[in-house]
């Protein structure tokens, strides 16, 4: 078997959101990078995702010149509402001339970072099998790779980017005592549910029976959630007790159409403690998780990816590792951050509802600052992007 020897300045694994980000911030500012991705690129572009891209990474692309990635496949934005056992809340979504965020789901993100990276001369690896790390723990790594046509690859580098997700190869590779595993199980998972039909009617229900959702993802598709308890599976939920829940659950009659995907998301908050080990660094998935109902997954993505292309050229320039030295306290107090605010947001939603997790008292907490939060502008705007973003 063939083996061909590489050297380049970073290996990215993974060609996700963080990844592509990644790569293309280094491409611009001349670093030389790689980008391994275990599946094909049919398979990466055609993943169904939410996307909410915050005024954060709104303004963060065009400070990086990458605008572009935000456009194609204009997704309207929806205006979404809130129904509590069954009556909608008279609520108006507030306007904030500072909110630029804007919906986007990650599979157009994704193609467009990497139509914006290949068009550049980025190197991109799509099915690359059996990936391997080595000699990270030290100054320098290797990382090890079968291309498609089963030669292996073996590419020499300064600095890995792991970027493969929570069941990636990067964060495996990392000696178990070497992390520290933070979690939170919320107690309840969501049943999620692509179905080709349009939204209708839009939004979040908050009921006794649990947390329903009904999200556009284009004009005749739409992405539906229903809590439920963890040890249920997609067979316990035939399509007809799918539409029958929804509809209860909002109170009123909703579209009906054909299930092409049905799946269960566990709710958990996880953060891996440090975010680097050696020469490899940690980004996205790969060292924290949020709950979908928070819809900062890809802020949190984005944070990392430009936090660590930032102390990569700086170290090129200028011989400087101190922001690399930093990277991981520098990430994980953002992450704290809004792993406050996923709980919370989590926890009041559905604590709202279902009153058998966390019991009548809690309900009625949830529900006051519910009613609380619909009486801000600041908080409507909040709501409406959920109504749009939730992942």
């Amino acid at each position: 078997m063939t083996e061909t020897n590489e050297h380049t300045a970073v290996v990215i694994i993974g060609a996700g959101v963080s990844g592509l980000a990644l790569g293309n911030f280094l491409l611009r500012n001349g670093i030389a990078c790689t980008i391994l991705e275990k599946h094909s690129r049919e398979y990466v572009e055609g993943r169904q995702r939410a996307g909410t891209i915050d005024s954060f990474g709104v303004r963060m692309f065009r400070e990086w010149g990458l605008a572009e990635v935000l456009e194609g496949d204009p997704v309207a934005e929806a205006e979404g509402g809130f129904w509590i056992d069954g009556e909608e809340m008279p609520i108006e979504f507030g306007e904030d001339e500072n909110d630029e965020s804007v919906f986007c789901p990650q599979q157009v993100l994704v193609r467009n970072l990497t139509d914006a990276f290949l068009r550049d001369g980025g190197d991109l690896r799509f099915e690359a099998a059996d990936v391997s790390l080595e000699d990270f723990d030290g100054e320098r790594a290797v990382v090890r790779y079968r291309d498609p046509s089963g030669s292996m690859g073996v590419l020499d580098c300064d600095f890995v980017a792991g970027c493969d997700g929570d069941r990636g190869v990067s964060r495996a590779s990392i000696p178990a005592e070497a992390l520290t595993r933070h979690s939170h199980e919320y107690g309840y998972n969501w049943l999620s549910v692509l179905a080709e039909v349009p939204a209708s009617p839009s939004g979040m229900a908050i009921h006794s029976r649990g947390l329903a959702g009904l999200i556009p993802r284009g004009a005749h598709a739409s992405r539906l959630y229903l809590q439920c308890p963890p040890d249920d599976t997609p067979s316990d939920w035939p399509d007809e007790r799918v539409w029958s829940e929804l509809e209860a659950r909002f109170g009123t009659p909703v579209a009906t159409g054909p299930i092409v995907d049905k799946r269960i998301v566990p709710l958990r908050s996880v953060v891996h403690s440090p975010m680097r080990h050696g020469a490899l660094f940690l980004l996205g998935d790969a060292a924290h998780i949020v709950p979908p109902m928070s819809a900062k997954g890809i802020h949190l993505a984005l944070h990392d990816a430009e936090v660590f292309a930032r102390a990569v050229i700086g170290w090129s320039a200028d011989g400087d590792p101190s922001p690399l030295d930093d990277y991981s306290d520098t990430c994980l107090r953002h992450v704290w951050n809004y792993q406050a605010f996923a709980a919370w947001i989590t926890e009041t939603m559905h604590n709202a509802g279902d009153p058998s997790y966390a019991g009548e008292f809690r309900k009625r907490i949830a529900r006051a600052e519910l009613e609380r939060q619909f009486t801000s502008p600041t908080a409507n705007r909040l709501f409406g992007e959920l109504t749009a973003g939730v992942n």
